[in-house]
């Protein structure tokens, strides 16, 4: 019978597939902007992220994620973004 090898012992580069690929490829080009402009939010979560020792790709990702969270949380809120760094 076929087993989960990814129970928490693979060790590894994972790759992202999820998801709408269009959406994805917007996202990480807002993202990438967004770093390199130094969007106070973003650019900080990606530099205490790279601080910690991530990959580079790894914390873009998890940049993606945040500002995919925010993104959402403007439209649910009807709401402009206000940056409240953590």
């Amino acid at each position: 019978a076929p087993f989960n090898r990814d129970s928490g012992y693979y060790r590894g580069t994972r790759r992202v597939w999820g998801g709408r690929s269009e959406v994805r490829k917007v996202l990480y080009m807002a993202t990438l902007s967004a770093i390199r402009s130094h969007n106070e939010v973003v650019y900080s979560f990606y530099r205490r992220l790279k601080e910690q020792g991530k990959p580079g790709k790894v914390a873009v990702v998890a940049c993606m994620r945040k500002l995919l969270t925010i993104l959402n949380a403007m439209l649910r809120d009807q709401a402009h973004f206000r940056p409240q760094v953590a």
